[in-house]
This record gives C-alpha cells, sequence and structure tokens, in this order.
C-alpha cells in the first residue's frame, strides 16, 4: 500500500507538519505522563482507523517502557485490568471527545468528574490539547491513507 498523497514532499504540507509538530512539544512539555499520552493517542487513532498514528503511538509507547500486555488491551481497556484508575479517566475521555459524532452529548460529566479527580489543571489542559491534535492528526493519516508499518520510534523528530 501506498499513500495517496506524501505529505513530506510537499512544501506546504510540510510546512503545516512543522508547525503541527511544534504544537505537539507543548503537551510533551507537560506534566501529563508520557504512558498516559500514548494510550489516549492509541486509543483515539483505533477509534479513527489511523493505521500509521495506531502503529507509531505503539511503537512509541512500547519504545517508553509499555509492556505488551497493555499495549494489546488498549483497544479493550474497559474490561482489562491493566490500566489504573487515572488512566481509565483518560481512555474514557479520550473516547468521548474522539466520537462526539456518535453521541451528540460528547464528553459526559460522569468522564468529566473521573477526570477532575486524576489530573490538575494542567494535565487537564493536556489532556484536551491531545485529543484535538491526535483526532487531526488521524484525519491526515486517514485522508492520505498513510501506510502503517514502517514508523520507526523517533523518526519524525525532524518535524519538531
Amino acid at each position: 500500500m501506498t499513500a495517496r498523497f506524501n505529505m513530506f514532499d510537499n512544501e506546504i504540507a510540510t510546512k503545516f507538519a512543522k508547525r503541527f509538530a511544534a504544537a505537539s512539544l507543548v503537551i510533551d512539555g507537560s506534566p501529563l505522563p508520557k504512558t498516559t499520552r500514548e494510550l489516549v493517542s492509541i486509543r483515539a487513532s483505533q477509534i479513527n482507523g489511523c493505521g500509521f498514528c495506531t502503529d507509531m503511538h505503539t511503537k512509541d509507547a512500547a519504545a517508553a517502557g509499555a509492556t505488551p500486555v497493555r499495549l494489546h488491551l488498549v483497544a479493550t481497556w474497559r474490561e482489562a485490568t491493566v490500566f489504573t484508575a487515572a488512566e481509565r479517566a483518560a481512555l474514557a475521555l479520550a473516547e468521548e471527545g474522539t466520537r462526539l459524532a456518535d453521541a451528540h452529548t460528547g464528553v459526559s460529566d460522569d468522564t468529566w468528574a473521573q477526570v477532575c479527580e486524576h489530573y490538575d489543571d494542567d494535565q487537564i489542559a493536556a489532556l484536551i490539547c491531545l485529543v484535538a491534535l491526535v483526532n487531526a492528526a488521524n484525519r491526515l493519516g486517514v485522508i492520505t491513507r498513510n501506510p502503517a508499518g514502517s514508523y520507526e520510534p523517533g523518526m519524525l523528530a525532524s518535524f519538531s
């Protein structure tokens, strides 16, 4: 499979990608744990069907020390015992914030309360921004049909 359009071989797309990557640095520098950031990114990418982003975030999570069991269970986190209460709140926010068209109410009050129970304001801000950013990245990947499988951890570092 080849991509419909190479976002890294176009001047406008490359300029956008660099600015997009720069926005992710704000989240990377936040107090939100790296593991939580990757779990949220994996789950949103799974929901959106973005193979490239799912591949990237799964490999980045593994490189950061996530166990294979946790990575294999992200899609079924509600039935898994390997996630903390804080991670479960973040995964619920990721799902509800990603599936906006499926639920006209968006993020439920219950999920919001769970997030507020486990995260401070800076971490919540990072979570909200992360869900928005990963959903935008997923749309880029899905629209261009960017294929999965070839990502190596750190290979996009030059874009930040």
